[in-house]
């Protein structure tokens, strides 16, 4: 058999947008000659996948696989609902995500050939998203939600609690799935994104006509309201007044991660 190197099977790539295994077969067929290789992917048609590769793809699957202490989170994305929702894209996803449990974020890459392949049949720009691995720590308890709709997931979420009661903590990944929060704590938040919102409120309450000396107050107010939109440790728990943090007693959030089509 014919020895192509990464470097031809890129360039190949590169120039006609096909996948990597496409490239790599066509090249071995064609005697490591790139210009008959790009004639037998135009023949057969895959040659074009370069024209999808700005297309938007919002759509795709979630999938969440679960194991003791270990969980993995992986969206699959694809430009229409109709695609994400067909057999072959729905165990393809599921089988990343199992993968991703059992062997870390890189096992994903085993699946290059895979995704090429349904790039070609759905005729989509189809590309692997979030692709992670969760480990609980010591003592620690993992918690994880898929929200499905139409026989595919769209929304995952994985929890991780430290001390923290099991159906608390599942609550917290129920309110995680539909709140979206963006940081676990206010210490996450960029201090640049915070003086940004600072000086916004800032306008904001000089043009109501508000006393000058009242300014500070009124800001650091709003300022606290906005944490409460993205900090989840600050959100009520489920829209009430008790907050994730104070819902969770001695125990603590450790981290999340989300994962959602949009």
């Amino acid at each position: 058999m014919v020895q192509v190197s990464a470097r031809e099977v890129k360039a190949l790539r590169d120039s006609t947008g096909a996948g990597m295994m496409d490239a790599k077969r066509a090249l071995i067929e064609a005697a490591g000659d790139p210009v008959e290789a790009a004639e037998i992917l135009k023949q057969r048609g895959l040659a074009k996948a370069a024209a999808r590769a700005d297309r938007t793809a919002a759509e795709g699957a979630i999938a969440v696989a679960v194991g003791e202490g270990i969980a993995s989170l992986v969206h699959l994305r694809a430009e229409t609902d109709f695609s994400a929702k067909a057999a072959d894209f729905l165990s393809c996803v599921s089988e990343i995500a199992e993968a991703v449990r059992d062997d870390g974020a890189a096992a994903a890459e085993r699946f290059a050939a895979r995704i090429d392949e349904l790039r070609l049949a759905k005729k989509e720009n189809i590309s692997l998203g979030t692709a992670l691995q969760v480990r609980a720590g010591e003592g620690n308890r993992l918690d994880a939600y898929l929200h499905r709709q139409d026989g595919r997931g769209v929304n995952g979420v994985i929890v991780e609690g430290s001390d923290v009661d099991p159906d608390v903590l599942h609550q917290v990944a129920l309110h995680v799935a539909f709140a979206k929060p963006r940081y676990l704590s206010r210490d996450e938040v960029p201090e640049a994104d915070v003086e940004r919102e600072r000086a916004s409120l800032t306008e904001i309450t000089k043009a109501e006509g508000r006393p000058e000396a009242a300014w500070d107050k009124i800001v650091q107010g709003r300022l606290t309201g906005w944490f409460r939109e993205s900090v989840l440790l600050e959100q009520g728990l489920h829209g009430d007044k008790v907050s994730v943090a104070k819902s969770v007693g001695n125990g603590r959030i450790v981290r999340f991660e989300q994962a959602y089509l949009g």
